[in-house]
């Protein structure tokens, strides 16, 4: 018994039937859709760039304003602060006749404290003069031919008067004059023995260079300040 095998060899043929003025349009239509379609696309993309950009020129006109408004702030303070210069300038130049007027300024108050607390118990002043050194005329120990006089100018002088029970007790005197800061060269120009009722004193006079150390120097403006 034999076996009839079929064997498709090949595709029938298609057969278009259509006028070729209906293909040619569909093929236009699928064009038309197309560039619609690429239009559309390229409108959206437009229309996302120009939202974009336009949020951008709102942001930049927003910092624009804020940095408006600042510089605006800023310019009325610098108003405010426009004569700082002038009273700084007027302050120094105050500064500056101050420490003109009261550069040479020594606390008298200081001294006169002090001479009371260390003032020798056996002495007792009964005068005491300033002069500066325009009017101070030192009493200077006698000296020999071509050698120098004892005390050496300064910012001025102090003359006391005072009554000793000794003359160590002037010489304990004058130690402590030499102890005080702003003198210098203490030395006493008279010692005489006197009596006052009955007891024997001795009256003296005595002199001290007033230095630099003297000055106070609150008013001075230090270097670098």
């Amino acid at each position: 018994m034999s076996t009839l095998t079929a064997t498709r060899t090949a595709t029938p043929p298609r057969v278009n039937l259509l006028p070729p003025e209906i293909e040619e349009e569909r093929r236009f239509r699928r064009v038309q859709l197309g560039l619609g379609a690429a239009v559309a696309a390229s409108v959206a993309v437009a229309a996302g760039v120009f939202f974009v950009a336009n949020g951008q020129v709102a942001e930049a006109e927003d910092d624009l304003a804020v940095a408006q408004a600042r510089t605006t702030q800023l310019e009325a303070r610098a108003a405010e602060f426009s004569q700082v210069p002038v009273v700084y300038a007027k302050v120094e130049a105050a500064r500056a006749q101050l420490e003109l007027a009261m550069g040479k300024e020594i606390r008298w108050s200081f001294y006169l404290n002090d001479l009371s607390l260390k003032t020798p118990n056996r002495v007792w002043l009964t005068s005491m003069t300033v002069a500066s050194n325009d009017t101070a005329v030192p009493t200077q120990a006698p000296t020999v031919a071509g050698t120098q006089p004892y005390l050496t100018p300064g910012l001025g002088s102090v003359n006391f008067e005072g009554v000793a029970m000794k003359h160590n007790d002037v010489a304990a005197w004058l130690d402590s004059l030499a102890k005080q800061k702003g003198y210098a060269q203490p030395y006493f120009t008279d010692s005489t023995k006197e009596l006052i009722d009955t007891t024997e004193v001795v009256k003296f006079k005595s002199q001290v260079s007033i230095t630099e150390d003297a000055l106070s120097k609150r008013y001075v403006q230090k270097a670098g300040s």
